[in-house]
């Protein structure tokens, strides 16, 4: 069959070729920082100046609308400036009162100017020379996340205006300016800039850094923006269901410490409006929210109690209106339902250890009928975390079951005959975490096929130990990081074992 090798070779060369095009397309407008273009000058339609004096006074409204959404998100870290922000002479008088002293003008000055002066440890532009594409990661109506290689090797995320996306495609329909649309569009990424300034937590994507302007910094309002992020893997639940009971609730805590931190963040209870699996990504097995243009700050007012309704597919929930006038705990009550129907319920209870399957059992009750606030939520799965680190879980495990092993320390085995359990950490064996000898014995009497299981002293992120289980080995071999327990019925002569080794 040669001659179909050759063709799925020639297809495999084709699609990679294809695909180095469109990245190269995609990322084209990171790399062209040096442009000068002129803002508005070719928005004109050929014919008509009232039409298109007329399309330009309803972009630049839509250009103060957008702008006027991130000024409550410039707050001061230790003092303003009285000056406002750049380039607003000529906007609304609304727009001009909203600006007072206690807007972070340097911030400001950054995103549309790609200044770094005031961050030297911060990515700027210049990073961007000599960067190597190597996978577009996501695209949306309005954002491209591309994957590169900077100029030393270090792996980013870039997040840029999607240039073929639904957002630049109707705008430039209805407005008939292509810059006045990128920089319409690129308000979405302006606002994620601010946000992750002032949203930082280990559970949100680093901000490395930003450009918006050319390799020299020269910027402003008309220039391209492009967020610099810290490298994540998106997240998969399916790859997510088949993992280990211990990651799953990783990720669960991971979400509800985020989901605290949000509730009293320095812009107030931040709601997660977009609550979705593909805003998240990991990073060294921590979960970490990667979009957040979507996030709003914004309080819900309210007259009475039927003002305040969360609607969701298949509930609703009314919650208290205050004397204020505004929705209590609205936002964070939304965040606490949305991690219970899109992470939760899908990761948590399933292979549960038998000692926390109560706890879990209430978290599950608290959060699906929103019983509990985030404080309490958060406090619940601390607890989870401390007795499933400390091993109290297992005190209905007798210290005696250990007696029924032999143990071989500084040994190692070969000739493994392996069975497979879910989950496991590996695929090709059964592979498991173990607070301690105690639970290993504890599982491998409890699994029909096990006979002995090692100890290497490798852990997870928990400090629990790894323990590989098996049926059976040929024979021993040293190994000085390892223990070796077997079943005393089938225990080996450890003698014999080394000399035929």
């Amino acid at each position: 069959m040669p001659g179909m090798g050759n063709s799925l070779r020639a297809a495999a060369l084709l699609a990679f070729v294809v695909l180095s095009i469109l990245v190269s397309l995609l990322i084209s407008s990171v790399q062209q920082f040096g442009a000068r273009i002129s803002h508005f000058s070719n928005a004109t339609l050929a014919g008509d100046e009232g039409e298109s004096a007329s399309l330009r006074g309803a972009l630049i409204y839509q250009l103060n609308e957008r702008r006027k959404e991130i000024i409550p998100l410039l707050l001061p870290d230790d003092g303003g400036d009285e000056n406002g922000l750049p380039g607003e002479s000529g906007d609304s008088s609304q727009l001009g009162q909203a600006l007072d002293s206690t807007l972070d003008y340097s911030l400001w000055k950054e995103i549309t100017h790609g200044s770094r002066k005031a961050h030297m440890d911060e990515m700027g532009c210049d990073s961007l020379v000599d960067m190597q594409a190597v996978e577009v990661l996501g695209s949306g109506y309005t954002k491209l996340v591309v994957k590169v290689n900077l100029a030393g090797g270090q792996p980013v995320a870039l997040k840029l205006v999607n240039e073929q996306g639904i957002d630049m495609g109707k705008c430039v329909e209805d407005f008939k300016d292509a810059q006045g649309c990128r920089e319409l569009v690129s308000y979405k990424l302006k606002k994620e800039i601010v946000l992750l300034q002032r949203l930082q937590h280990p559970n949100v994507i680093k901000l490395k850094g930003h450009c918006a302007g050319d390799a020299e910094g020269r910027g402003g309002e008309g220039r391209r923006v492009t967020v610099i992020l810290e490298q994540g893997n998106p997240l998969q639940m399916i790859q997510l269901l088949q993992s280990p009971w211990e990651d799953r609730f990783r990720v669960c805590l991971d979400l509800v410490r985020l989901l605290h931190f949000l509730s009293q963040s320095p812009l107030g209870s931040v709601a997660l409006l977009d609550f979705q699996p593909r805003q998240f990504v990991t990073v060294s097995g921590e979960l970490k929210l990667t979009d957040l243009d979507d996030a709003s700050a914004e309080e819900t007012s309210c007259r009475t109690d039927a003002d305040c309704t969360l609607q969701f597919p298949h509930r609703n929930f009314t919650l208290p209106c205050s004397a204020q006038g505004v929705c209590e705990g609205l936002s964070e009550k939304r965040n606490i339902y949305n991690a219970y129907r899109y992470f939760f319920t899908y990761l948590l209870p399933h292979q549960a250890p038998p000692g926390l399957t109560h706890l879990v059992d209430h978290i599950m009750n608290s959060t699906g009928e929103l019983k509990a606030d985030i404080n309490q939520t958060l406090e619940a799965f601390e607890n989870i975390l401390l007795l499933y680190k400390s091993g109290l879980h297992l005190d209905n495990v007798p210290p005696s079951i250990i007696r029924d092993y032999t143990v071989m320390r500084g040994m190692g085995t070969s000739g493994n005959v392996e069975y497979r359990c879910w989950p496991s950490y590996s695929q090709q064996g059964c592979v498991l975490s173990v607070h301690s000898v105690k639970e290993a014995a504890y599982i491998c009497n409890s699994h029909s096929q096990c006979n002995s299981f090692t100890l290497t002293g490798q852990k997870t992120w928990t400090g629990r130990l790894l323990a590989s289980f098996r049926s059976s080995f040929s024979h021993l071999v040293p190994d000085g990081t390892s223990e070796v327990y077997v079943k005393k019925t089938k225990a080996p002569d450890t003698k014999e074992q080394t000399k035929q080794s």
